[in-house]
């Protein structure tokens, strides 16, 4: 065989290859998101989901991200139109289209980010369901960020100097409490947080904790002050195309639905969360001009009283929509103690 037509037969085995491994995926499952490429959603927690998708289907399905689709706030009229197959919603950031998940961001509650998210799913499937808030779209899981945290320009070193601030909060319990704290609250979508604190538009943000690596917090907001627990935590939900989803195949929609929707891929997100706070605090630690400071015993037991008052309000705001907050709170909590 001369070398010409051994290469000739190599290119072929190879396009032969390719072609074998861009069949061997029946279906593509488009994947919207809206964090900077380096996010740990985008890093870990959807190339999880790939990997899961693809183990749980022997490979005939697998997801394909796209970025840049549309802003937070649209994020579920793609999925209600069909121009993706699964995306992410930040429920603070739609205010009146859902409520029920100001449960899950209260303040103050010392326990990781999987576990909280295992409970979410726990709280979701026994009494947030009911009041249909994702309508139109299956729910295949749920995440509660981190501890969110207050990050500035300027040092904080007691809650009396967060009054007047102008902060960017994302909704939700986080601008319930920076009411409470007589901040001013500006809403800004999380991709333009970098450039809002470059241009001095705002004093600091109420963020999770791994922000201050994702967004580069550290190097526009130097000064982090945080409360055991959290000023708040962050809901997100993980939605789908109910007629995608209705046509796969039903042993490949069992599969999805048994082995990496619901409990498993909460709390796997949730995994992913606990981990990036770890690495952002110690790149804090290690910024030069960068300062963590602890809010005082004194100042905690002031903020107690705020997260109690905040809580009865959202107690209230959840029951009103037609669902007995009060138990459903308890039931959160005791599912949280069991994780």
């Amino acid at each position: 065989m001369s070398l010409k037509t051994k290469l000739a037969s190599i290119a072929a085995a190879l396009m032969c290859s390719a072609s074998f491994a861009q069949a061997e995926a029946e279906h593509t499952l488009v994947v919207s998101s809206w964090v900077p490429p380096t996010h740990i959603i985008n890093s870990e927690i959807l190339t999880g989901l790939q990997a899961m998708v693809e183990e749980a289907t022997d490979g005939r399905v697998t997801t394909e991200v796209r970025m840049g689709l549309a802003p937070p706030p649209a994020q579920m009229d793609l999925v209600l139109d069909g121009a993706v197959d699964i995306a992410y919603v930040f429920h603070g950031y739609q205010p009146g289209r859902f409520t029920g998940y100001k449960l899950v961001e209260l303040p103050r509650v010392e326990a990781s980010a999987a576990d909280l998210s295992a409970a979410y799913w726990d709280l979701h499937q026994s009494h947030l369901a009911k009041l249909n808030e994702h309508r139109g779209v299956e729910v295949v899981g749920l995440m509660v960020h981190g501890p969110g945290q207050l990050h500035t320009g300027s040092a904080i070193e007691g809650l009396d100097d967060i009054a007047g601030l102008k902060l960017r909060m994302p909704g939700g319990v986080a601008s319930d409490i920076g009411g409470k704290l007589q901040a001013t609250g500006i809403k800004v979508p999380a991709p333009k947080v970098y450039e809002t604190l470059a241009s001095k538009a705002a004093d600091g943000v109420m963020m999770v904790t791994e922000s201050r690596k994702s967004f580069r917090l550290t190097e526009v907001a130097p000064h982090f002050y945080s409360v055991p627990g959290g000023f708040f935590r962050g809901s997100f939900a993980f939605i789908m195309n109910e007629d995608v989803l209705a046509d796969l195949p039903e042993d490949l929609r069992t599969a999805l639905q048994d082995k990496v929707f619901g409990p498993t891929l909460s709390r796997k997100a949730g995994e992913a969360w606990d981990a990036a706070d770890v690495e952002a605090i110690d790149l804090t630690n290690a910024t030069n001009g960068n300062t963590n400071v602890l809010i005082s015993d004194a100042d905690l037991g002031r903020f107690d009283s705020i997260a109690a008052e905040v809580e009865s309000a959202v107690i209230e705001e959840v029951s009103a929509k037609g669902i007995d907050a009060t138990a459903a709170l308890k039931t959160f909590r005791a599912n949280l103690a069991q994780n």
